[in-house]
């Protein structure tokens, strides 16, 4: 699988290989889903909150007497099947919606993902312009011939190309740690500058036994 380079300018400059063991595994459509919705579950806010029967003011007073009335027994106005009482099993606030998957699986996800988006990949120089301004980012995007949704992942990316990108429709800004199969797979076009296509061959096609070395090395360096 190849892809097209570009220089900062947006310029194109040729073609470059990109690793079969990345960019060209086959696709699980059971894991990407599964690490699809892991991700969007894991952004999940819980906003949403109910008020309980205990939580509703009023209903401190019973409505009727125990006995004699012929109606059912009630002891407060505020029970959940009474109109403006409190609700049952709603949601409280306290909800945890997060979902966890083996770092091997998440690799393997990434993985495919990429393999499935490799034909919208595009290797550009580096990102960055001299001033802030969002015309310049643009232009680039423009050369290149990007449309659509754009993903933008790299190794570094400088607070001038930042701040000039951050409010362009449709294009979104990752470093390359940050890259996931929901924003891989939702993107039409997806430019990673030369050090991050680095970055992410030797994170991603480094064999299991490589990263567990260096994470065992990491963990007695920190001790």
């Amino acid at each position: 699988m190849k892809a097209v380079s570009y220089s900062k300018l947006g310029t194109k400059k040729g073609e470059i290989d990109l690793p079969k063991n990345v960019f060209g595994v086959d696709a699980n459509t059971d894991q990407l889903k599964i690490a699809y919705n892991r991700f969007l579950s894991n952004i999940r806010t819980n906003n949403a909150k109910v008020l309980k029967r205990g939580e509703v003011s009023g209903g401190g007073r019973k409505p009727w007497r125990q006995k004699g009335t012929g109606r059912a027994r009630f002891g407060s106005t505020r029970n959940p099947i009474w109109r403006h009482g409190g609700v049952a099993f709603g949601p409280t606030g306290n909800e945890n919606y997060t979902k966890d998957m083996p770092k091997s699986m998440i690799r393997s996800s990434l993985k495919q993902a990429l393999s499935l988006k490799a034909s919208s990949i595009k290797i550009v120089e580096s990102f960055s312009v001299s001033a802030y301004q969002t015309k310049q980012v643009i232009n680039i995007i423009d050369k290149i011939g990007a449309e659509g949704s754009i993903l933008i992942a790299a190794s570094k990316l400088d607070n001038k190309f930042i701040v000039s990108a951050h409010n362009i429709p449709g294009v979104m800004l990752l470093s390359i740690k940050q890259i996931n199969v929901t924003a891989i797979l939702d993107a039409d076009v997806i430019l990673i500058d030369s050090e991050g296509l680095k970055e992410l061959v030797a994170w991603l096609g480094a064999p299991r036994s490589t990263n567990k070395i260096a994470e065992k090395a990491v963990i007695k360096a920190g001790a």
